[in-house]
């Protein structure tokens, strides 16, 4: 309630961000137990919603953490007050939509569709430890980083099916687009700050 209340005073895209994060976050944190229950897509689909909704505030508030070279376009494309964001976090494209769901998990990222592809294998899953850490840090909810282990999320998901976060075949595309926005190790080593512009 807190941080909806300081976009309130303040209605930046970050601020509504972290309000916005921080009740999901809080929400899988408390319902843990719930998604263990779930079938194993969507199970994987919890995790894919969890670290698009990061991925979205990164864009925002840490351009370079998301986008590497590519940073100076964060603010747009992560700005929630002006619709880009939406293609983030539009999990319409992603999310099967016949329930419940009866095929292996490796059956739905197959149907995928290739932006999305691109932009999870290719963009967000390079950086998904630092990723993590640093909503950790932005959200002050250090619990976050027990949602992923050596950079595959981990919530609800078995670590020893992490074969599911990473492509095999990534086409020229996919590997330009990685090379353009892969973050430098600088970056990386930034620790915990909350900004990383």
């Amino acid at each position: 309630m807190r941080l909806w209340l300081e976009f309130s005073e303040r209605p930046t895209g970050r601020n509504w961000y972290r309000a916005h994060n921080a009740s999901i976050v809080g929400a899988y944190l408390e319902n843990g137990g719930l998604a263990e229950a779930e079938s194993s897509p969507e199970r994987f689909f919890m995790n894919v919603a969890l670290v698009r909704v990061q991925y979205a505030h990164a864009l925002n508030a840490a351009p370079r953490l998301a986008l590497g070279r590519l940073a100076p376009l964060g603010h747009l494309v992560g700005d929630p007050r002006l619709g880009m964001a939406g293609v983030f976090l539009s999990l319409g494209r992603v999310l099967p939509d016949r329930y419940p769901l009866d095929r292996g998990v490796e059956r739905y990222i197959a149907d995928e569709r290739r932006l999305g592809r691109m932009l999870d294998y290719a963009v967000i899953v390079p950086r998904l430890q630092r990723l993590y850490e640093w909503s950790a840090d932005e959200l002050a909810e250090p619990r976050l980083c027990g949602l992923v282990r050596d950079g595959s999320p981990i919530y609800a998901w078995p670590f020893e099916e992490r074969h599911v976060w990473r492509s095999k075949q990534m086409p020229f595309a996919a590997r330009v687009l990685e090379r353009l926005t892969r973050p430098s190790p600088d970056e990386f080593s930034m620790g915990r700050r909350s900004t990383v512009v």
